[in-house]
């Protein structure tokens, strides 16, 4: 049963959730775009296709915006509580620290379960996705933009040039066309003025042209009986295919192998598979060089047995008549030289396997440390906000961002320590957690404990008290001579 203490403390949490998400996710968002702007910028993307990816993307970084988003309203939460006295109230009935927390914790749990399904089964399809689209949209060509005076060559097998185009972009006037038939050969096109429209399916680009010429030359231009054709018109129409501007949509399936596009279950499988083909490829590492040298398994044919010792017959140079060292030396050298490559070869294929078992374990990892990091930092966050007392986006604002500095820094080193093998990806992708774990239990201790951890009054009041020691410590050395 919910009591009313917990209906206050909910009602408190669930609007200022609701706005940081919000604002986080924003603010994440607009960081993706400002990094991909070159590739977005001048291809003419459709709506349809932005607010495809702005999902997309706002999906992708919902892991991220839910930690930062509990940590800032649980501190805004207990913060304007203890503004307003509420928590001083609350404290004076009896009620200990835990137990009004408790209902957020209880909270808190329930979005850390939502934040593994969501980072399990939501985020790697999203990521597909939007990997795909990204790449779709890298590939797009510039938008089509035919300027005043500058030759155009972005359509394929032709450059255009137009003198003077009106305020609508439809009339156009000196029109320069060449056309490409051969590496060789261009035909011109020239006209004084004409009108340039779009299909209504914006697939070909139309030019009614009058008052014009074309030429054309025809046949080889290293034989003499080629023929050059000049032709006047008063008016003609050129059709553009405008087909390789539109974006082409690569299939999903493309990059479905990559580990941030697989679930818990998947990345197990997958996992299981590497270390099978690891095993595979040491035992076959093995047969290859058994395949290069099968002499190896033969004993040395200089030793003999006599009466339970080891005697060595004769040196293996001995052994080998001159005429054939030469080229036994050759060969060896040659077999040498295969199983060298060979082994280099092994090596980094073993390396490069070793490293995608390593990035598949990231990635296992990363969906159970983000999830815990959402619990980690309401303790951190719940207990900093009844110590500074303050409410609102202020003084809140800048310790969530201390806090989320600290934990995102941390995430990232432990993320490139992982996959430089610096550290486990265990302890890499958990290095975050594990740090700022300790930090939220003492925050918590200091809290029942109505510590004055932040407040500047106490500050203040001990400093005065130090100075005070300080010159009563003075006054006795000043006095202690005079007294001698």
């Amino acid at each position: 049963m919910i009591k009313k203490l917990d209906r206050l403390i909910i009602k408190a949490f669930i609007g200022p959730f609701f706005i940081t998400f919000m604002i986080a996710l924003f603010v994440l968002v607009m960081q993706f775009f400002w990094k991909y702007i070159d590739d977005l910028v001048g291809k003419g993307l459709d709506g349809f296709t932005l607010m495809e990816l702005t999902g997309l993307v706002t999906t992708t970084w919902v892991p991220i915006a839910l930690p930062l988003s509990i940590l800032l309203s649980s501190i805004m939460t207990f913060g304007n509580l203890g503004e307003s006295f509420e928590l001083v109230a609350i404290k004076s009935a009896g009620i200990p620290l835990l137990r009004f927390m408790r209902p957020l914790l209880f909270i808190t749990a329930i979005l850390c379960v939502c934040a593994f399904w969501f980072a399990n089964n939501v985020i790697p399809v999203a990521n597909l996705k939007m990997e795909t689209l990204i790449q779709d949209i890298q590939l797009k060509k510039p938008a089509f933009d035919i300027r005043e005076g500058v030759f155009y060559n972005k359509m394929p097998g032709y450059t255009l040039k137009i003198a003077k185009k009106d305020k609508t972009g439809t009339k156009i006037d000196n029109v320069l066309i060449f056309e490409q038939n051969s590496i060789l050969q261009d035909n011109l096109i020239v006209a004084a003025k004409g009108v340039m429209t779009l299909s209504a399916d914006k697939q070909n680009l139309n030019f009614k042209l009058e008052n014009g010429t074309y030429y054309e030359e025809k046949g080889s231009r290293y034989r003499k009986d080629n023929n050059f054709i000049q032709l006047g018109f008063k008016d003609y129409t050129k059709h553009f295919d405008l087909s390789s501007f539109a974006i082409n949509r690569s299939n999903d399936s493309l990059y479905k192998d990559n580990a941030q596009m697989l679930s818990v279950r998947q990345l197990s499988t997958a996992m299981d598979s590497l270390r099978k083909m690891s095993t595979t490829f040491v035992t076959n590492s093995n047969q290859g060089v058994n395949n290069i040298f099968r002499i190896h398994k033969i004993g040395d044919s200089t030793w003999k047995t006599v009466e339970g010792r080891h005697t060595q017959v004769k040196p293996f140079d001995k052994v080998i008549p001159d005429s054939l060292k030469q080229s036994i030396n050759q060969s060896a050298n040659s077999s040498l030289i295969v199983l060298r490559n060979q082994v280099d070869v092994n090596q980094l294929e073993y390396a490069a396997q070793q490293l995608n078992i390593r990035f598949h374990q990231v990635e296992f990892h990363r969906k159970f440390a983000l999830s815990a990091a959402c619990l980690v930092l309401f303790l951190i966050g719940a207990p900093l906000g009844s110590i500074i007392r303050k409410g609102g986006l202020g003084l809140p604002l800048v310790f969530a961002v201390v806090f989320f500095v600290i934990f995102h820094l941390l995430n990232t080193f432990g993320e490139k320590f992982a996959k430089s093998q610096v550290l486990s990806p265990f302890m890499g992708m958990w290095l975050s957690v594990f740090s700022m774990l300790p930090i939220g239990i003492f925050l918590t201790y200091k809290a029942m404990q109505d510590s004055q951890l932040f407040n500047k009054e106490f500050y203040n009041r001990t400093l005065k008290n130090v100075r005070k020691y300080l010159s009563m410590l003075q006054l006795k050395k000043a006095a202690a001579p005079a007294q001698a």
